[in-house]
């Protein structure tokens, strides 16, 4: 096992959902081995009330949060980053800065609860649907032995994370993923 820190960055258009939902979540679970960010490409400026609220009720810090533009992580001085993932559709067709080092990118395309427009239970289940998606594409990211993958091969499994669908059950879609 490597002591190597690993550096992702979750995208989404406005940065105040799913990428703040994404980057809490990794911090969370990774316990070291990680370091998350999150941006979006037009920010909203502020973090989704419900997303900081599930959150909190999951036990993940969410004191250092903020809404933020991926500019940050492009520009002189930002952490190298070795992985970055776009979880909303709008962001995946958006042309992204280039990132130094070259990370490994993929996309992880979720539902943006922030968009419903129903009433507090709909908006809290869509949130908590999203919560629960990421937490599992995180999980099986998590489970990669990534200090002993080439790049070709990682690529092609965080790829096939983003292509589960929740709804179908058991991930079908990759080898390492099964065993």
């Amino acid at each position: 096992m490597t002591d190597r820190v690993y550096n992702v960055l979750f995208l989404c258009t406005g940065n105040s959902a799913r990428s703040i939902l994404a980057e809490s979540i990794l911090n969370h679970a990774a316990h070291g081995r990680f370091r998350a960010y999150s941006a979006g490409s037009h920010p909203t400026g502020e973090v989704n009330p419900l997303a900081i609220d599930l959150l909190a009720r999951q036990g993940i810090a969410v004191d250092r949060l903020r809404s933020k533009s991926w500019d940050e992580f492009a520009a002189p001085g930002a952490p190298m980053l070795d992985f970055v993932f776009t979880v909303c559709d709008r962001a995946a067709g958006e042309i992204c800065p280039v990132w130094p080092g070259q990370p490994l990118t993929a996309h992880w395309g979720i539902p943006d609860p922030a968009a419903v427009r129903a009433d507090a239970a709909a908006r809290r289940q869509a949130m908590s649907e999203a919560f629960r998606q990421l937490s599992r594409r995180i999980s099986l990211f998590l489970s990669l032995p990534i200090d002993k993958l080439d790049a070709i091969a990682i690529r092609h499994e965080i790829h096939a994370i983003g292509q589960i669908d929740d709804a179908e059950g058991p991930v079908r879609s990759s080898s390492l993923l099964q065993s």
